[in-house]
């Protein structure tokens, strides 16, 4: 390279590409040492990324970017270093910025490197910020800089071309992985390994000797009450939210020897402080009297009032989470043979429950121990850490096992100075009693405020779902989405960070496979503990200027509260309503300028919609959730006429409304049925579907066993990517033109047991990548040109008994990565002997515990 060459070829393009402010002059006279210091940084940094290339897999795309611009950079640098050319000041200040600039990549990548392995969502924010660093260095080299270097010197030349991919750093590829995440076409990634490691924290405590003797010493008494004294019919577990009560419970229903006494009739039901008693009664004497009542209109029939007391059949109903004594007295059935375990932070008296074990806290073994597995991943300290410091954090968790979870989490990886702050916070907090609620509340505060802004606004987002309730995957990434402004991976990269903080809990369907799991067979829970600290966090500001408005729990109407400050705006963002029936009248005016979401749970056959929702102009999302035992009839339809930024409608238990159609809902993207009477309301003749939504691309409708037929019109809906129709027992038949959905990428008919052929036209759909027939068990083959379908990369077929061939067409999906099937089709796949094809055969499982969520 000429020694001509200098830093006035750097001058030009070096401020744009910062987009710094220029410092003020400094005297010069002679070359300053900058260019040194650039060259010689920029060699550093080169070593450094060449370590994150080997060690960070979502850093190290950017990395090997940023190498590689640097080392096109680094002989230039150093050509101006040996040129002994003096430079001026203004030229200079440009070197400067430009040592500055590699300074900060050094930093980047120290923080890449110390970075532990599972912080996803840390390392998600460290490599885009070297995406940022590699695009500016490489917008430098390409753009400004390349024209006067070509007019300087002839023979440089660089190529760009753009290589940086989404997850893995670049656009492309983690939209891909994403796609890959949601219909489970991979074993790993980001939600299976979270998921993974939730089962495994599970196993881990549900093995009572990680507790402690603590919880043996526990569990052998509480035995002793359920199996060892027939005197006693009602017996229960007491002890401060949080202290473990709940994993003893779940302990003594999967005990042998508890199993074996009731010959395996163990009930476990969640009761929650706004429960549907009629419906939990229902249950619960189905159980006793082996007549389980099926259908919506849970009520218990009168001839089931006959049954014959002298028949004893053993039965053990667990209650847990149980709040009211009004409440519980019309849960325990006193009939011979059945005996109620009842889990409660209350401790009721010996009138109702016969004998209360008093959960004690963990001592101090037991909660280093679990400590240690949480901050440490170990049952001890490890070496070289500050075992003073640590063992006094673990003090003033005061043995609560949830506070040693979530506290513990909290610290993984960080600085001395976060543990010595966290313990200095913990001490200043009171004693944790059962009258401390709020304190403990403000004990686990700790492992909020140490979380990034938008981890923390999202983990406060939780509050506004029911509590013991599964929150949907999807429901709630959608949420996000719509507040928070961030895409899919960085909602994603959030919910992990969440659960590894136990903040969360990932539940993946008890019907789903080990590996290969998909998007929509995984739900959220949370620890009602951890929802009371969320809504906590949320209410300390003025009740008009707080970003979310919750009810904690259902009242007959809304809280005094509200009413008292109705004469002014609601700033809030999220509004989360839980009421019984609500007509015209038990609304008043409330203005809510900003709101974006609305969620309204409600436990009634008639529900009027809030007259408010036309004094929400930004609204985006809308969820209608009803707890009764039949579906809600809607009034006051004339809201959704006003709806225009509305993006996503969640309906559950309601009889689906004739939406006024006359004014189009053109930001409409996601539609959600579950559990919804149909009727005729989607027909063509009755409602245009493409018109009324013409930009919808995910619609899923789940248990709506009135549905026969999915209408035809839908087949127009040329947006529409996901297509979900589950559980609709009395679908006969899909509309024949299902292959005009030019755009669908999901269809999942999943549990259609009377369906019994897919039309020919689905092989048409030619972007089709995922295709759930599971449990269809009347259907009878794939469509014989399902070898057209050359983008489909996953087909679950699990319990689809009547298909015992396969269509020679199959050899030609070339896309095909998984298969999920019985066994016995497992050997047809086999045969085909396909490249980087995996069949999974699918396990049996007998667990009808989701029913009850339904």
């Amino acid at each position: 390279m000429p020694s001509s060459l200098n830093s006035q070829t750097i001058q030009g393009s070096i401020s744009p590409l910062l987009g710094l402010a220029e410092p003020q002059p400094k005297p010069q006279p002679e070359m300053a040492v900058t260019d040194l210091f650039a060259g010689e940084i920029a060699t550093e940094l080169l070593k450094m990324l060449f370590s994150i290339s080997r060690k960070s897999a979502l850093c190290k795309p950017s990395a090997e970017e940023l190498m590689a611009s640097i080392q096109e950079l680094l002989p230039i640098i150093q050509e101006i270093k040996y040129s002994g050319v003096e430079l001026p000041a203004a030229r200079q200040r440009q070197l400067d910025s430009l040592s500055e600039t590699l300074r900060g990549g050094i930093e980047l990548a120290q923080k890449a490197l110390a970075s532990g392995r599972w912080n996803v969502y840390k390392n998600l924010q460290i490599a885009r910020k070297m995406e940022k660093l590699e695009k500016r260095v490489r917008r430098f080299v390409e753009g400004p800089m390349q024209a006067h270097l070509l007019a300087d010197v002839h023979h440089l030349r660089f190529e760009s071309t753009e290589r940086f991919d989404r997850l893995e750093g670049s656009a492309r590829r983690l939209e891909q992985r994403l796609g890959a995440m949601k219909i489970g076409v991979s074993e790993g990634g980001w939600l299976q390994e979270a998921v993974k490691r939730v089962e495994d924290e599970e196993r881990y405590e549900g093995s009572l000797i990680n507790l402690g003797v603590g919880m043996e010493l526990g569990k052998r008494k509480v035995k002793e009450m359920v199996i060892g004294r027939d005197d006693f019919v009602v017996v229960g577990i007491s002890g401060i939210g949080g202290s473990g009560k709940t994993t003893l419970a779940r302990e003594i229903c999967i005990d042998d020897q508890v199993r074996s006494h009731f010959n395996n009739r163990v009930f476990f039901l969640t009761v929650s402080q706004s429960p549907n008693v009629e419906q939990l009664r229902s249950r619960i004497w189905g159980t006793i009297t082996g007549n389980c009542i099926s259908g919506s209109n849970d009520t218990i029939p009168q001839w089931n009032l006959q049954y014959d007391f002298r028949v004893s059949v053993r039965t053990l109903v667990v209650l847990d989470d149980v709040w009211s004594l009004s409440v519980l007295e019309q849960l325990i059935f006193r009939v011979p043979g059945c005996k109620t375990l009842v889990v409660s932070r209350n401790k009721f008296p010996p009138a109702v429950i016969n004998c209360t074990y008093e959960l004690e806290l963990l001592g101090e073994d037991e909660a280093m121990s679990l400590f240690c597995h949480s901050a440490f991943g170990q049952k001890s300290i490890p070496l070289g850490n500050n075992e003073n410091l640590v063992k006094q954090v673990v003090n003033e968790c005061k043995g609560l096992p949830l506070a040693l979870k979530v506290i513990g989490a909290s610290l993984r990886d960080q600085l001395e100075m976060f543990w010595t702050s966290a313990k200095n916070r913990l001490s200043r907090g009171q004693p944790i009693c059962e009258s401390h609620e709020i304190q403990l509340l403000e004990r686990m505060k700790i492992s909020v405020d140490y979380l990034p802004e938008k981890v923390r606004e999202c983990f406060l987002d939780l509050g506004s779902f029911p509590e013991d309730k599964k929150i949907p995957l999807d429901v709630l990434v959608n949420m996000w989405l719509e507040l928070h402004d961030i895409d899919e991976e960085e909602a994603f990269a959030i919910l992990i960070e969440l659960s590894d903080k136990n903040l969360l809990t990932l539940v993946k369907d008890a019907r789903a496979g080990d590996m290969y799991s998909s998007y929509y067979e995984i739900s959220v829970s949370q620890h009602d503990v951890l929802r009371d600290l969320a809504i906590h966090l949320s209410d300390c500001e003025r009740i008009n200027q707080r970003r979310r408005l919750l009810m904690p729990r259902r009242e007959t109407g809304l809280p005094k509260e509200w009413e008292r400050n109705m004469d002014w705006p609601f700033n809030a963002k999220i509004v989360s309503v839980h009421t019984g029936e609500m007509g015209e009248m038990d609304w008043f005016k409330m203005e809510f300028p900003n709101a974006e979401v609305l969620i309204l749970n409600f436990s009634s056959n008639e529900y009027f919609l809030p007259p408010f929702i036309d004094n929400m102009p930004k609204l985006r999302a809308l969820i209608l959730i009803n707890y009764s035992t039949s579906n809600a009839v809607l009034h006051n339809l004339s809201v959704f006429a006003n709806l225009t930024n509305l993006r996503s409608l969640c309906f559950e238990k309601i009889s689906f409304p004739l939406l006024p159609d006359t004014i189009p809902m053109k930001s409409l993207e996601k539609i959600s049925l579950v559990l919804c009477k149909i009727d005729n309301s989607l027909d063509q003749a009755v409602v245009d579907l493409p018109h009324l939504f013409p930009r919808l691309s995910d619609l899923t409708i789940d248990h709506c066993v009135d549905m026969t037929e999915l209408p035809s019109s839908i087949c127009k809906m040329q947006g529409l990517k996901s297509l979900s129709v589950t559980n609709c027992h009395s679908l006969r038949q899909l509309p024949p033109d299902l292959g005009k959905l030019n755009s669908l990428q999901i269809l999942r008919i999943y549990a259609c047991p009377t369906l019994k052929k897919l039309p020919p036209g689905i092989c048409d759909l030619v972007w089709l990548k995922y295709l759930d027939i599971s449990q269809c068990v009347n259907l009878e083959c794939l469509p014989e040109r399902i070898g057209s379908l050359i983008r489909l990369e996953k087909i679950d077929m699990r319990e689809c008994p009547q298909i015992r061939n396969l269509p020679n067409s199959v050899r030609s999906l070339r896309s095909l990565h998984c298969v999920i099937c019985d066994e016995e089709v497992s050997w047809l796949w086999k045969e085909m002997a396909m490249l980087n094809l995996c069949v999974q055969v699918a396990e049996e499982c007998f667990n009808l515990d989701w029913l009850v969520e339904k």
